[in-house]
């Protein structure tokens, strides 16, 4: 009796999860359909319509496509499309890093800040801006290049910082990641005192867009946000297990050390390489796994997927409405992030105060 009863209610739960996903994943497809439609250029739903089914195999016989106005069409393909494509990746990498970083320390306002993701990956687009380095490889830019490679240049210098004999402890790589943060924070003020004319680059940069994305920008960060994203869900038992504690966690038969230094290299992979085509986007990797796991629970089974979709779907719409909240002039959308996350922050960190406990 006692097995059945524990049968039904892992198949109810598996059921309610399946849902969940479903639903997201239903919100994050009508989120990006309407985003298509909202920017200066106004563009009817029906020649948005138009133009996709024209690329798609049996729909573009349904449509007439002498109808398609090459105007429009190069706005949605060339240009919302990648934007709307980066967006859910950029989210989705964000989120799903807060997710483990917030699992690992077991602090819910860790995110791809703490161990100097952001911060490396800013100075190493400085530089580049700063000396006028252009060239492509692959068709990828120098300065995502130089960003993704400091990002994950410095993740290394604060792992091996943080080394304390054959051990990594949690408090000295949060202390370690927040002292390196600093440090390179300032090399970007530097950096900025003598951009001169190129100040202006880097500043848009340091605050975050999808300005000048295209489909090349995509393909190179998928393999790193895609293969992250599912080999993290590899170790969902693993940071389940880490949150009653590390002693609890080795008991348990749990290599904490092996699993911290896994979970550790994923996790910065992904946000480097979403930080490398978007520039520093803020909040996204601290509310939206909060904002997850206070609705469906602190399971890492649901909640590393449910807040990879959410985040894609909270970036999507926080990009359109950069779009268009100023218009003509354009917000970068880490202002709106910005906008949205430091009032949460502020509630999160009363909340923390009075009773949250992860």
């Amino acid at each position: 009796m006692a097995s059945e009863n524990v049968e039904s209610r892992y198949f109810k739960r598996a059921s309610r999860w399946k849902l969940i996903i479903l639903v997201l994943v239903l919100v994050m497809i009508v989120t990006s359909i309407l985003s298509l439609g909202i920017g200066f250029a106004k563009i009817p739903f029906s020649n948005i319509f138009q133009i996709i089914a024209k690329r798609i195999p049996f729909l573009n016989n349904l449509v007439d496509t002498s109808l398609v106005i090459p105007s429009e069409e190069s706005i949605i393909l060339q240009i919302r499309v990648p934007r709307i494509l980066a967006g859910i990746l950029v989210g989705a990498a964000l989120a799903a890093a807060g997710v483990i970083y917030q699992g690992i320390f077991k602090n819910p306002m860790a995110d791809s800040y703490v161990l100097g993701v952001s911060a490396g990956a800013s100075v190493g687009a400085s530089l580049v801006i700063l000396f006028g380095v252009s060239f492509t490889l692959l068709a990828i830019s120098t300065v995502q290049i130089a960003a993704f490679i400091c990002a994950v240049l410095t993740v290394f210098l604060v792992y091996s910082i943080s080394k304390v004999g054959g051990r990594v402890p949690i408090t000295t790589l949060l202390l370690s990641g927040i002292a390196v943060t600093i440090f390179l924070s300032a090399i970007v003020t530097i950096i900025q005192v003598m951009a001169g004319e190129r100040l202006q680059i880097i500043v848009f940069w340091l605050m975050g867009g999808f300005y000048n994305i295209y489909m090349s920008d995509i393909w190179a960060i998928f393999p790193f946000i895609i293969f992250g994203i599912f080999a993290s869900y590899f170790f969902v038992r693993d940071l389940n297990i880490l949150a009653l504690g590390e002693e609890t966690a080795q008991h348990l038969g749990v290599d904490t050390a092996k699993v911290t230094k896994w979970l550790l290299i994923i996790s910065s992979m992904v946000a480097a390489a979403a930080v490398s085509i978007s520039g520093l986007i803020g909040f996204v990797g601290l509310m939206i796994p909060h904002m997850t796991r206070l609705i469906i629970g602190p399971d890492h089974r649901i909640l590393l997927p449910a807040s990879a979709i959410t985040g894609a779907i909270f970036l999507v719409a926080c990009d359109a409405v950069a779009r268009v909240v100023l218009a003509p002039v354009e917000l970068p959308v880490g202002v709106i992030t910005a906008l949205c996350g430091g009032p949460f922050f502020i509630y999160l960190l009363r909340k923390k105060k009075s009773k949250y406990s992860l």
